[in-house]
């Protein structure tokens, strides 16, 4: 397996990416993408992709680097998804230690992410990663 960074304007955003991504977030089209990677570069947003031995992505991961108060550096993940025909392979732990890499190669004292609470799969994937609950996130939708 081979994890590598997608800049943005790469074509393989769309063509690789998008259609893995889309399985967590299936309202994003490439143009949608392509607009909050523009938007979002500059504030940190990365994506990594995954992919296999045959050159088939098989898991993404948006996710930046963010300086806050409470744990000064954090790399905090958006989306973390492996495709559905290749889970339980070891993507999605090969996507978080290519993360953990680059956090603590920031300096980070945090690794951390939100995980939706219907996602039963997914948090039983991130405990048995050694993930700790650690707070309720609450959001109010704005019209």
């Amino acid at each position: 397996m081979k994890i590598i960074d997608l800049e943005p304007g790469d074509p393989r955003l769309a063509a690789d990416l998008l259609p893995v991504l889309r399985e967590l977030r299936p309202h994003l089209t490439a143009d949608l993408l392509a607009d909050i990677y523009a938007e979002g570069h500059p504030q940190g947003l990365r994506f990594s992709a995954a992919y296999d031995d045959g050159g088939a992505c098989t898991g993404a991961a948006g996710w930046r680097i963010v300086a806050n108060t409470v744990d000064i550096r954090r790399l905090y993940v958006d989306d973390l998804v492996t495709a559905a025909h290749t889970r339980s392979r070891g993507v999605g732990r090969a996507l978080l230690a290519h993360l953990e890499e680059r956090a603590r190669a920031a300096g980070c004292r945090l690794l951390d992410l939100d995980s939706g609470t219907h996602r039963t799969g997914a948090h039983r994937f991130y405990l048995r990663e050694r993930y700790d609950i650690v707070a309720f996130h609450f959001a109010k939708g704005l019209d």
